[in-house]
C-alpha cells in the first residue's frame, strides 16, 4: 500500500500552499547541507577507527 503519484502530488501541492516556494527551496539547501554534513561526519568517524586500528597493529 506504497503512494502513487496522485497521492504524492496532492501532498506536493498541499505543502507549497502552507509554506511557499521560497522556503521550500530553503528547506531543500539546508536539509541537503545537513545530509552532506552527517556523510562527512560519518567518514570521519570511519577514519579515525581505522587510524585506531592501525596503531594497535604497531604496538
Amino acid at each position: 500500500m506504497g503512494l502513487g503519484p496522485w497521492e504524492l502530488g496532492i501532498i506536493l501541492v498541499i505543502v507549497l500552499l502552507i509554506f511557499g516556494v521560497g522556503r521550500i527551496t530553503k528547506l531543500g539547501s539546508e536539509l541537503g547541507r545537513s545530509v552532506s554534513a552527517f556523510r562527512q561526519g560519518l567518514q570521519d568517524g570511519k577514519d579515525e577507527l581505522a587510524d585506531e586500528e592501525g596503531a594497535e597493529k604497531e604496538a
